[in-house]
């Protein structure tokens, strides 16, 4: 097995190393998000719209 520096890895990773990455990962990609979104605000308001519009016509 090997990690993403292509050297052998010594042991698995732990659930909480798991955790810790994704979490970090899901921060950069709200970052990312909120980013993108203030460079470009007509396409966020028409991405917000079109997701108000999927959660109206969503049915339970």
């Amino acid at each position: 097995m090997r990690n993403r520096d292509g050297e052998p890895a010594e042991q698995p990773e732990t659930d909480a190393e798991r955790r810790r990455r994704r979490a970090q990962f899901l921060r950069d990609l709200a970052e990312a998000r909120e980013l993108r979104d203030r460079v470009q605000p007509r396409r966020a308001k028409a991405a917000r719209l079109r997701h108000a519009m999927r959660m109206r016509t969503f049915r339970w």
